[in-house]
């Protein structure tokens, strides 16, 4: 047996068009809390990085004039960020809360858990997966 190389993820990056509006998303809705917030001016960026509850992080960053986000068809790359969640119909009334719409709960046939999409504020599609 070859032991493994890495023991997690640290962090996820993404990219968002605008801080103060992706701020309340992250930090409200989703829970995360700010660890640190830095304005590279070489870049005129933003990096934000944010502590998520289970002690993983995202980093956000800003960037002047970045590109729309490639869809559809699907896109090489990041596809969508997928949250574990351990009540389902609680983020179904926190997302109310914030006014943020979802395609509606489904089902994984193939693990018997249910989940549901949202999109950032920026189109990136996040996933609750309740397991």
């Amino acid at each position: 047996m070859t032991k493994a190389l890495i023991s997690g993820i640290h962090h996820v990056a993404i990219i968002v068009s605008d801080w103060d509006v992706s701020k309340p998303f992250y930090c409200g809705l989703l829970g995360c809390t700010v660890l640190a917030e830095q304005f590279r001016a070489d870049r005129n960026s933003l990096k934000i990085d944010l502590r998520m509850p289970d002690g993983s992080q995202l980093e956000v960053f800003t960037f002047p004039h970045s590109p729309a986000r490639p869809t559809r068809p699907e896109a090489l790359g990041l596809r969508h960020l997928a949250f574990r969640v351990q009540n389902l119909a609680a983020v179904v009334e926190r997302l109310a809360e914030f006014g943020v719409s979802h395609e509606g709960v489904r089902h994984d046939d193939s693990t018997h858990c249910d989940f549901l999409f949202c999109f950032d504020p920026d189109g990136l599609p996040i996933e609750f997966y309740e397991s």
